[in-house]
Order: structure tokens, then sequence, then C-alpha cells
């Protein structure tokens, strides 16, 4: 079983991150690694931070000779923007004679936020933990944490792909720019390529545009985009997840992972939202007998499941979709109340990005990589990568070697 626990704050001086239960023997690429942290930061619409980071994982324990051990994986991504709020998070009780100065005492007191930021953790934040001061609430809810997500993704990652297991996401839409691109008969690697000439990530050139348009013109307004992202995976093994208990279906765990990813509001299996104003005779995926070398003793014309039947993979394109609001944070500020006094004002404006949606596209990558990476070492339980990959492979056999009539 993999858990990823993970620590630090936006402007601290590190996030840090333990992804425990990984099988040893894996060997990792930590280029491709902090390539998906490269991703993160990219993308049309982000802010200004994303010059002053270069997001590079930095290891403390798991991995020797660029092998995991089989121990937890441990590690760092520097937080480089910490050098400008040394005196703002300083972890010890700030000393006004160490502050040294007048003008970093002020500095340290301007960063004070007393207003919130409708949409944001702020005030259900600094009421559940009583805090005074709405920065001890933004600085851990603050989106930057998924850097830790996308590295523990990207080791999941490294993982699947030695599982012949490939995996890729892009956006799909940005505000009302959207693409009507049908990807269906691409492979993986098609989409992926076209989304890495894309500033925005996604496959469909003129949508591309469209949405950059529309970043444009919300910059100018002092406003923010929202948007969808999708994540596909092919060659999935039929039977992951189960049906036997509510908190193993796997539809249920996409979910909650791509739920968990800040800002993220909706999320949906194959056609989702659009199924439920269709017909039965419409929607479920008709089965036909296989041809001779088909990997699966059926074949399927359609996938409005999106590879997920009974909370389970049944061998299609895993595609799973999430939708995300506009960012709370917003240049022309909306109503909101004081604290502590609770009077009327103006949102606090914190630097932010006016969309990222395209880095969310790399963080729902990483979440549903971690999730079904998750579901292979709970199939396969095994503590090294040649005792899962073998297990696997036998599990693969069993599934081709299953024709009409015969187990």
């Amino acid at each position: 079983m993999l858990r990823l626990l993970t620590a630090g704050e936006s402007h601290g001086k590190a996030l840090v991150s333990i992804l425990d239960g990984f099988p040893a023997g894996l060997k990792v690429d930590l280029d491709r690694v902090n390539e998906e942290l490269r991703l993160r930061q990219g993308g049309y619409g982000r802010s200004g931070r994303q010059k002053i980071e270069t997001d590079q994982v930095e290891m403390l324990g798991g991995l020797r000779h660029g092998i995991t051990s089989g121990a937890p994986l441990a590690y760092t991504i520097p937080n480089r923007d910490n050098q400008n709020w040394l005196y703002v998070m300083k972890v010890r009780p700030l000393d006004e004679a160490e502050v040294g100065s007048e003008e970093s005492l002020a500095q340290h007191q301007s960063k004070k936020i007393d207003r919130f930021r409708p949409g944001h953790a702020d005030y259900a934040g600094l009421i559940k933990y009583a805090q005074r001061d709405v920065r001890d609430v933004l600085e851990r809810s603050s989106a930057r944490e998924t850097a830790s997500r996308v590295a523990a993704g990207a080791f999941c990652r490294e993982m699947l792909r030695a599982l012949d297991v490939r995996v890729t996401s892009h956006v799909v839409q940005i505000g009302a720019a959207a693409s009507t691109m049908d990807l269906s008969n691409l492979s993986l690697d098609e989409i992926e390529a076209k989304c890495r000439i894309s500033e925005v990530f996604c496959a469909d050139e003129t949508a591309s545009q469209a949405m950059k348009e529309e970043i444009l013109q919300a910059q100018k307004d002092g406003d923010s985009l929202g948007g969808v992202v999708e994540v596909l995976i092919d060659n999935l093994p039929v039977g992951l997840g189960s049906y036997t208990q509510w908190d193993r279906r796997l539809d249920g765990l996409l979910a909650q992972a791509l739920m968990s990813i800040q800002a993220m509001k909706a999320v949906e299996v194959g056609d989702g939202f659009k199924a439920a104003a269709m017909r039965g005779s419409a929607v479920h995926d008709a089965m036909y007998p296989a041809d001779n070398g088909h990997k699966l003793p059926v074949k399927r014309l359609t996938n409005h499941a999106g590879g997920v039947e009974g909370g389970m993979t049944n061998g299609e394109r895993l595609i799973v979709r999430a939708y995300m609001k506009p960012i709370p944070t917003i240049k022309q500020g909306l109503p909101s109340v004081g604290f502590p006094a609770f009077e009327a004002d103006r949102a606090h404006y914190e630097r932010s990005d006016v969309c990222a949606v395209s880095a969310a596209s790399v963080v729902a990558r990483a979440m549903v990589c971690l999730t079904v990476a998750n579901l292979f070492t709970d199939k396969f339980a095994a503590d090294s990568m040649g005792e899962l990959s073998n297990s696997v492979r036998a599990y693969r056999d069993s599934c081709q070697s299953i024709t009409k009539g015969r187990d």
C-alpha cells in the first residue's frame, strides 16, 4: 500500500514528502521526475513566482544509485522564494533587535492578512484553527503543495511505465474555450507530443489559441479562469479496484484523489455528466467477441464508461476528467469582510496565477498515477519490482487465456 505524506508552507524553506510502501528495485530517472515538476510550473497564465522557483527533488532516503531500496522515498523541494520571506516565515519568535531595522519589521507587519478571499480556505481555516492571521491558513492551503504530489506521482509513473502502463493528461477547456477534438484513435504518445508544443498543454491547436485569448482577456480584466483537464491511461489490466466495498471502488478513489487538488469542484469518469441525460442503450458499451490476437476476450466499439465498470477497470482506456474553478485570488477583489471586526471590505490580493489549468493537468496526472499505482501494489502485493512485474505478467496471461467455454 502506498501512502503519501507532505508538509511545508508555500513560502517556507521547503516542501517535505514521504512516499511509503514503494517497492524496491525500480530504476528511477530523476530527470523525468524533475521534468514533471518543470511542467507543473509551466502553462500560459502563471504568476511571476514561476520565474523564481526551479523545482527539483532533493532525495533524503529510499533511493540509492538510482534504484529504490524499499525504504520510504523521502525528499524535499526547496522554496527559493523563501529568501524573500525570511522574517515573515521565521520559525522562532521575532525579536525586534534581530530584525535589525524598522524597514524589515514593517515588511513583516505588512504581510499580515486580515481580509478573507471568497472561494479560498481563508475564512473557514481561520475559524477552525483559531488563528489571528489568515497567512497561517493560506501558506499550507496554497496549491504550492501540489509540487510534492507531482513528484510522488512521477515516481509512480515510473513504476507504471515499468509495468507497460502508459499515462498522459491534457487540457480540454479553459474558460469558454473548449476542444472538440476526438482523441480516441490517437496513441497517448501522439496526444502528449501535441500537448508539448501547446502553451496551454492542449492537443487541439485551434482550441489552444482560443484558450490563450481567454487568458489574456481575463488578465486585462483583473480576473481569473478555470477549466477542465483529462487524464488517460492505456494498457491497464482488467480488475483493478473492487465492487466488494464502497471504499475500494476505482471511480470513487479517482474522484477523491482528484477532488483533493486545490480548486477542483467536479470529477467525471468517461462520459460522466453527459451520460446522465442519455438513454441506457446509448450509454453502455456493447461487447463483441474479440478477434484472434486481441488482448482481451471481448472488444468494444465505444468507451462511454471511460474504462471503469462496477468500480473496476475493464481493460479499455481509462478516461477521467477534473473540473477546476477559477482561482479565488483575483486583482479586482470581491466584496468581503475584514478580521477581527468583520466589517465590509475588499478581498485581499496575493500574487497569484490568472489561470493554472495547464499546471492542474500535470497535478491531476500525478494523482491518478498515485491512485492506480497503489491499486497495483494492493492487488499484486509485492516488496520488489521483480515480484510485482512477475505477478502482473502472470495475471495478464491468465486474462488472455480465458476463451469462450474454457477457464
